[in-house]
């Protein structure tokens, strides 16, 4: 997975660096006027090439989960590893299928419209999008856990203990995207205030609000034993928000 990810990525950037307008998704992105900055950051300017860059962060993410569970006994783990390897392939299914960026086009353009203007006018699209990104795709592991635990009819507090640092990396992630987003919108695009901007990042809130429930029902149910049914519907709640709420 994370082998084909990387080579996504890096096809996808090389067409950019290139003009090859011969690609679909250059043709649409790219610009031979675009500052090489926004050249670079327009792999994830556009529905094909975000859904490469999800497919790289998820693919990191389920290396990770895979160095603690190779060479155990761990049916938790593998269960969780399975999960991802699901999430994995229906994310790996988009990129070749309604969501391929790397379609040929017929008759290919000498230049391309460049990216979206307010995508390239800060340095922040840099740091913002892929921060998000690696907030959302974060939950995975957490999910891929309780799915697991579930299907094994594990209950307890195990699969809540093995995912703790991954909940709280993947929320920071997300808080730290969420207050880019805001600043940016606030400084550089001038819509009025931190909640009059771009109604897909202010959506953005919804499954950092239903994480933060999460983590925090998580530490009750470790130290007092209750609301276990309540976490695996938080957890669940918050994997589902951060597919439709990019979406």
């Amino acid at each position: 997975m994370l082998a084909g990810a990387l080579l996504s990525m890096l096809a996808l950037e090389t067409a950019l660096l290139t003009h090859d307008f011969a690609m679909s998704y250059v043709d649409e992105v790219d610009s031979r006027a675009t500052p090489l900055l926004f050249t670079i950051t327009a792999a994830w300017s556009a529905l094909g090439g975000s859904i490469v860059l999800w497919t790289l962060v998820l693919a990191g993410y389920t290396a990770l989960v895979l160095r603690q569970v190779r060479g155990t006994e761990d049916r938790l783990g593998t269960g969780a590893l399975g999960i991802m390897g699901v999430v994995g392939a229906f994310f790996f299914g988009l990129v070749t299928t309604v969501a391929n960026p790397f379609q040929i086009v017929p008759n290919p353009p000498s230049d391309g419209p460049g990216p979206n203007p307010l995508l390239q006018d800060h340095i922040l699209v840099a740091f913002h999008p892929p921060m998000l990104y690696l907030g959302y795709v974060g939950f995975t592991v957490p999910f891929a856990f309780a799915m697991s635990a579930l299907l094994l009819r594990q209950g307890g507090v195990e699969w809540l203990r093995r995912t703790r640092r991954a909940n709280l990396i993947a929320w920071s992630f997300l808080s730290g995207g969420l207050v880019l987003g805001a600043w940016w919108s606030y400084t550089v695009l001038g819509w009025g205030g931190y909640w009059s901007w771009d109604p897909v990042e202010n959506a953005a809130l919804i499954p950092w609000l239903v994480a933060t429930a999460f983590i925090h029902s998580a530490v009750v149910q470790v130290k007092r034993g209750v609301l276990q049914a309540w976490n695996f519907v938080l957890v669940l709640a918050t994997f589902a928000l951060t597919i439709l709420v990019p979406s």
